[in-house]
């Protein structure tokens, strides 16, 4: 009896354990996690936003579509179109000499904005306050403010520039300087942006490199040279990704100050698509555009793309 008391709690021991593995397995299989419910919502937001909007447009661009008219397919001509059509290079070539002084301007003068509030001295976070106002600005709100101030006559621009005797300019009313007006105000709202992003990568740079080079004799601009810009390069490359991003794409300020005028003098790709499909109601050319901008903006956001993570893996081969 006592023999077979022991063998019989074990077989009781056993099946007592299969059966608490099989109720774990089957609450570990009825509890499995679904995350379905929560990407679904997600998707159909996706697709009514972004996915099909894209889809419309590259549908309309292959369609000859003009307003109060039938439509009709058309296939790539809208596109072979845009290669013989002088007034879009000349569009393309606004916006890439814009988004070109649009980010050399920010980027220089918010670089050497972040280097000066870095240091020390009285009143810097009142002045840090002021310094980033413009950019709470709205940039309807900045171009009207603006285009007073670039006005020939009451302008009080050309007013400064009689104080010091100089003569006065004709600003955003000029075919020859009026491209170089608007980069002004976009480098005037812009540039606290900047100064922002590098200030935070001076944040981060540790100060015991610099005490060595002190202490080696490096001045102060081979210290910036070989010591602060290698540093705060990833965050370079940052702020020229999103300052390159938001200048190609800039619509509000040059509408709402010249409307691509004088002529055509300021007239990006961005005006133009406005103008062909909205003012003149061709929407298969206008999407043909957009398609072909869209293009170029993302070939554009590839190759810093790729800088960036070169610039990256300089800096682990560095570290």
């Amino acid at each position: 009896m006592s023999a077979i008391a022991p063998e019989r709690t074990g077989v009781t021991a056993d099946r007592t354990g299969a059966a608490t593995q099989a109720i774990e397995g089957s609450q570990s299989v009825r509890l499995a996690p679904n995350y379905w419910p929560f990407v679904v919502p997600a998707l159909v937001v996706v697709s009514a936003v972004i996915v099909f909007p894209w889809a419309f447009t590259l549908w309309m661009s292959v369609n000859r579509w003009t307003l109060g008219q039938s439509r009709s397919f058309a296939g790539m001509e809208n596109y072979l179109r845009l290669a013989s059509d002088p007034r879009f290079w000349e569009s393309l070539v606004h916006t890439l000499t814009y988004t070109s002084l649009s980010v050399a301007a920010p980027m220089f003068l918010g670089t050497v904005a972040a280097l000066v509030f870095d240091a020390r001295f009285p009143l810097r976070g009142l002045l840090r306050g002021v310094f980033v106002m413009p950019m709470m600005a709205t940039p309807v709100a900045v171009a009207l403010v603006w285009t007073m101030m670039f006005h020939p006559q009451l302008g009080v621009l050309n007013y400064l520039l009689s104080l010091v005797g100089i003569p006065a300019q004709e600003w955003i009313f000029n075919a020859n300087t009026v491209i170089p007006s608007l980069v002004a105000v976009e480098t005037w709202q812009w540039t606290p942006l900047v100064m922002l992003i590098v200030l935070g990568g001076l944040a981060s740079v540790p100060r015991e490199p610099f005490e060595s080079a002190e202490i080696d004799g490096a001045n102060a601009w081979q210290q910036f040279r070989y010591l602060t810009l290698p540093m705060i390069a990833p965050f370079l490359m940052i702020a020229l990704i999103i300052r390159t991003i938001d200048a190609l794409k800039s619509f509000d300020i040059i509408y709402a100050m010249t409307q691509g005028g004088p002529g055509t003098a300021s007239e990006t790709i961005n005006i133009y698509l406005y103008n062909t499909a909205f003012s003149y109601y061709d929407i298969g050319y206008g999407s043909a555009m957009a398609v072909v901008f869209f293009i170029v903006i993302v070939a554009l956001s590839f190759i810093l793309l790729m800088l960036r993570q070169r610039s990256q893996w300089n800096d682990a081969e560095g570290k």
